[in-house]
């Protein structure tokens, strides 16, 4: 069988790039297929796969400005010829799902979110504070790209997907079911640490939805210390914003990420994330998450939402098991009253309780659930079709 890979970019090893590099162990020999690749930027056992690029590669300063081609995105991915493959693994959270396909292919999409650009997040993307060029020209194709959107997954025979919550937005913009499996995370590369230094950690790419900047806001107010691991098109206006109580680190290798987990205090996570992988590495190393309480990271952290009544909320806190404490709001006044109810209680939560709730989402498991799933699927779809062609 002729197996096909298809992901959106290949410009760093995020959440996506983690799946995808299960996907390329399932499947060694398949070809890969993404819009954009940018050498040295992901793991050998993706890197050892062929891979083709599109028109995107070429056009000027993409390695830097791919977000701001967009447009150009449809008609990239659908130039990819597929035919002579009879699976298609989709690894999409833009519009990798769109490839086209014969109708007798099999077309597996293991989706991340629909395109968050042009239906929950445009304002977050290409609102008010976004690159002028983008803020100007994305607009006029938005409605294009949503009904692209919507159509291009009649394309998909079987969606899959990454938490609960994106199973509902899924079912909401595309009308299709999708089975969850949760993304793997490599808990077993972090301890329990008992080690703090006193010192909170951000570590996420410096996307405008992640919302460092409500972090950062809320961080300048509190005085406590910050580290922030992470780079991305928002960190010259992150660093210009911060005071001296927050420290930006840029980039840092997966060892020295695990070893500030191991030594932060908490894990802050601002942003309304489709799963979250960061908030399971950090309870894989003990530490609690502090977190707005939407979206997928309800799924992976045991919390409950601050909602200004500390004392009810810290007898809470004693009753059960839990492993953060979420802020109801997205404003930098719910997450200043989250953290200084965390600094008060923060002798309730047990390192190894935490560390606990993250093995779940281990990555052996992701592997074997998805193996498992694709081949149900393979054996349903092939043997009522007569057979591979």
């Amino acid at each position: 069988m002729r197996v096909a890979i298809i992901h959106d970019w290949l410009t760093g090893m995020r959440g996506g790039e983690k799946c995808l590099d299960v996907f390329c162990e399932l499947w060694p020999d398949a070809d890969l297929f993404t819009l954009l690749n940018v050498p040295g930027s992901v793991s050998p056992t993706i890197e050892r796969h062929k891979i083709s690029t599109s028109f995107v590669q070429h056009l000027p300063r993409a390695r830097w400005w791919y977000r701001s081609y967009l447009p150009f995105f449809p008609m990239a991915v659908e130039r990819f010829d597929l035919r002579d493959y009879d699976l298609v693994i989709s690894s999409s959270h833009c519009v990798a799902k769109g490839v086209r396909a014969r109708p007798d292919q099999l077309h597996i999409c293991y989706c991340y979110t629909p395109m968050r650009y042009v239906w929950d997040m445009t304002h977050v993307y290409f609102g008010k504070g976004r690159h002028s060029l983008t803020k100007f020209t994305i607009p006029f194709f938005l409605n294009y790209l949503r009904l692209w959107d919507t159509l291009s997954s009649n394309r998909v025979n079987h969606f899959v997907t990454i938490s609960d919550h994106i199973k509902r937005r899924i079912n909401k913009h595309y009308r299709r079911e999708a089975h969850v499996i949760y993304p793997p995370v490599s808990v077993d590369c972090f301890d329990a640490g008992r080690n703090e230094e006193g010192f909170y950690l951000i570590v996420a790419a410096f996307a405008p939805y992640k919302r460092i900047d409500l972090a950062v806001r809320a961080f300048n107010r509190l005085g406590l210390p910050l580290k922030i691991v992470g780079v991305g098109p928002d960190a010259r206006r992150l660093r210009r914003m911060a005071q001296g109580n927050i420290e930006f680190l840029g980039w840092q290798p997966d060892e020295k990420v695990a070893e500030l987990y191991g030594r932060c205090r908490a894990f802050v996570f601002p942003a309304e994330e489709d799963f979250g992988i960061a908030p399971v590495e950090a309870q894989a190393s003990g530490k609690p998450v502090i977190a707005y309480g939407v979206g997928g990271v309800t799924e992976s952290v045991s919390g409950f939402c601050i909602n200004g009544d500390f004392e009810a909320a810290s007898e809470q806190l004693k009753a059960g098991d839990y492993t953060g404490v979420f802020f109801c709001e997205q404003t930098v006044e719910a997450l200043v009253d989250a953290v200084r109810f965390f600094e008060a209680n923060r002798d309730a939560f047990d390192p190894d309780k935490i560390r606990q709730r993250a093995l779940r989402f281990n990555r052996q498991k992701f592997k074997s659930d998805f193996k498992d799933y694709a081949a149900k699927q393979i054996d349903n779809y092939f043997g009522a079709t007569g057979g591979m062609t």
